[in-house]
């Protein structure tokens, strides 16, 4: 199991717009013209919001990359006027970290580490809503360019409790550091949860993507349902195909979305509108000081 976890960035103003990021406002009000991809728009970097990314490296013992860089990722939905999203993909911000987890709460001596791969910084998409009239979709942009952390672990986790008990010890860290509220209802915290099997000794098998998972008990009903169902298929002979599926909370199953993209499908590129961040020794250490006890520490 590895987990990709989308945390909104706790800051007053988008990653690369100057529009608000409170919750719960009128549909499309918070919209700047650069969120609205009109021409002629240039993205300006947040100095909080990478300030916050950082920051976040460091509470989990990450290497902070003095060097990273945009890149472009293009697909066309309704929710992304830009027709791409800007994220990082070959440079991040943040590099290897880790986070220890508890398996057993009773039996707190026993932890196991979890690596995590990259914390990279991307923007957020809309928000697409189909149910309110049966012919019509609606659009709120309110969320579009709202900074996300994408915090990547590694497939360390064997089962759904190791899962669980990964995500609230990251939501902790979230909500001690200040950079995410970690309220999952609100979807400021999703997680997309990869899950592959196999036969004890083999090598890993095929994976599946269930996208954006708002609680922690989903992402826990996601894995047990979605382990169960590859094992049926490989014990009755058939083959896991790679793709990405959607959970339902209402029958605790997951079911296909589409299949797998790979990077070549988003044409990523180095966005030509920003300069490559590079930071600087007095701006690491003016993150570092400014955390507080982390949960382990306490």
């Amino acid at each position: 199991i590895g987990l990709e976890v989308h945390a909104q960035v706790v800051s007053k103003s988008k990653l690369f717009s100057g529009a608000a990021t409170a919750f719960g406002a009128e549909p499309n009000s918070q919209v700047s013209l650069v969120d609205a991809a009109m021409p002629g728009m240039l993205p300006v970097p947040n100095r909080e919001c990478i300030r916050q990314a950082v920051r976040t490296g460091m509470a989990i013992d990450a290497q902070i990359n003095k060097w990273s860089r945009f890149d472009r990722k293009n697909y066309f939905y309704a929710d992304l006027p830009q027709g791409y999203q800007i994220s990082q993909l070959y440079h991040p911000i943040v590099g290897e970290g880790h986070i220890d987890i508890a398996v057993d709460e009773k039996d707190p001596e026993n932890v196991k580490r979890i690596g995590v791969e990259r914390i990279h910084v991307e923007q957020d998409a809309g928000k697409l809503m189909h149910d309110q009239h049966p012919t019509m979709s609606y659009v709120d942009l309110n969320r579009s360019g709202v900074a996300l952390m994408e915090i990547v672990s590694r497939p360390d986790m064997r089962s759904p409790a190791e899962a669980g008990a990964y995500l609230r010890k990251l939501r902790s860290i979230l909500r001690y550091v200040g950079s995410c509220d970690g309220n999952m209802e609100e979807g400021s915290m999703r997680a997309d949860v990869n899950v592959s099997v196999r036969r004890p000794g083999d090598e890993f098998g095929t994976r599946t993507e269930t996208k954006n998972v708002n609680s922690v008990r989903f992402v826990m009903a996601t894995i047990e349902h979605e382990a169960n169902r590859q094992v049926d298929v490989l014990e009755n002979g058939g083959t896991i195909v790679q793709e990405t599926r959607l959970f339902d909370p209402g029958t605790g199953t997951t079911r296909s979305m589409r299949s797998k993209e790979d990077a070549h499908d988003y044409r990523y590129f180095p966005d030509p509108d920003l300069l490559p961040l590079e930071l600087e020794d007095a701006f690491l250490d003016d993150c570092r000081a400014s955390l507080p006890e982390l949960p382990d520490a306490k």
